[in-house]
C-alpha cells in the first residue's frame, strides 16, 4: 500500500553517518520510539504502584508519561548505536530506511530523557534517583554495556525489574522495599531468559559482529546457567518477604514457578541454537513472568 511522505527537511551530504539525500519523516520519529512498547511499560508502572500501595492513587499517574518517555528514548538511543547493523538486517527501521537521520535520533532521544527527568522532579527524591540513574543506565546500555557477555544481560533484566521499583518509590521508602522481591524474581527470570534468547541467536549475533556469552562459554554451559538463575527466582519467590506470605500465596506462586521452571529444563536438554528455538523454553519463562506479577498484584489487592 503506497503512504504519502510528509518531508520535514532534506539533507544532502551533511551527515556523515549517511552521504546520501535524506526524507526525513514524522512517522519516523514516531516509529523509532516504539510507541506500544512505550506503553505498556508506562502501564506497568501503575502495578509497580499497586502492588505497594494496594490501591493506585491519582498522584501515581504522573510515572505513565516518565517511564513512556524514558523507554521511548533508550528505544531511539538504542536505535542510534545499532545503525550500522540494521543498515544490513533491519534496513527498513527509521534511521537506516532515511526516515530519521543518526543526528537527529541523537537529539531526539536527550529530550526524551530529559523530559522523563524532568516530569520526575514532581515525585520525589526516590523517583527522581531512579529516574536519572535509569536513563543514564539505558544509554550506557545502548552505546557499550550491551556488547559486555553477561553485563548487557544484567543491564536488561534490571531495567525490566526497576519498573516496579520505579512505581513502589513513589510510596516512599517502604513502598520500594514492598516491591523488592517482585523485582528480584523479574531480574532472575528476565536473566535466564535473556541467556536464553542469546543462546537462539548465536548465529545471527556472530553474522553481526556481536559477543554473547554462549558464543564465549557454548550453549550448554549458557543453558546450566540459565537454569540456576531461574532456581535462584524460584527460591526467592518462597521467601518470607511479603506481607502477603502465607498458603494461598504458596499455592499461587508455584504455579508460575513450575512454567519458569519447565521453560529452564526445556533450554538445558538443548545444545544447539536450533533446538531451544524449537523448545519454546524463553515463552514458557515468559508466561511464568507474567503469572508471577498476576500472583503479587492479586495478593496486593486482596490481601
Amino acid at each position: 500500500m503506497y503512504r504519502e511522505k510528509w518531508p520535514v527537511c532534506i539533507c544532502q551530504g551533511q551527515d556523515n553517518d549517511n552521504h546520501e539525500a535524506i526524507t526525513m519523516q514524522p512517522a519516523g520519529f514516531f516509529n523509532i520510539i516504539r510507541p506500544l512498547n512505550s506503553f505498556v511499560a508506562g502501564f506497568a508502572v501503575l502495578l509497580g504502584y499497586l502492588i505497594a500501595a494496594g490501591t493506585i492513587a491519582s498522584e501515581a499517574f504522573i510515572l505513565v508519561p516518565i517511564v513512556f518517555f524514558a523507554t521511548a528514548g533508550g528505544n531511539v538511543i538504542n536505535d542510534y548505536y545499532d545503525r550500522e547493523i540494521d543498515r544490513i538486517n533491519r534496513p527498513g527501521r527509521p534511521i537506516p530506511s532515511g526516515a530519521v537521520t543518526p543526528s537527529a535520533a541523537l537529539v531526539y532521544s536527550g529530550v526524551l530523557f530529559l523530559a522523563a527527568i524532568g516530569l520526575s522532579t514532581r515525585t520525589n527524591t526516590l523517583c527522581f534517583a531512579l529516574a536519572v540513574f535509569n536513563s543514564l543506565l539505558l544509554w550506557a546500555y545502548a552505546a557499550s554495556l550491551k556488547k559486555v557477555p553477561l553485563v548487557g544481560n544484567l543491564a536488561v533484566s534490571y531495567l525490566a525489574a526497576s519498573i516496579f521499583l520505579f512505581g513502589g518509590a513513589l510510596a516512599g521508602i517502604d513502598g520500594l522495599f514492598q516491591n523488592v522481591p517482585l523485582a528480584g524474581i523479574v531480574v532472575l527470570a528476565m536473566l535466564s531468559r535473556e541467556l536464553l534468547k542469546d543462546a537462539e541467536d548465536v548465529e545471527g549475533d556472530a553474522e553481526g559482529g556481536a559477543r554473547t556469552l554462549p558464543m564465549i562459554v557454548g550453549i550448554r554451559r549458557t543453558a546450566a546457567i540459565a537454569l540456576a538463575v531461574a532456581l535462584g527466582a524460584v527460591i526467592m519467590s518462597y521467601l518470607p518477604l511479603m506481607r502477603w506470605w502465607g498458603v494461598p500465596y504458596l499455592a499461587a506462586i508455584t504455579v508460575a514457578d513450575l512454567a519458569i521452571l519447565a521453560g529452564a529444563l526445556r533450554g538445558f536438554r538443548c545444545d544447539t541454537p536450533a533446538c531451544i528455538r524449537s523448545s519454546s523454553a524463553t515463552g514458557l519463562i515468559k508466561g511464568g513472568m507474567f503469572a508471577a506479577l498476576a500472583v503479587f498484584i492479586a495478593a496486593a489487592v486482596l490481601i
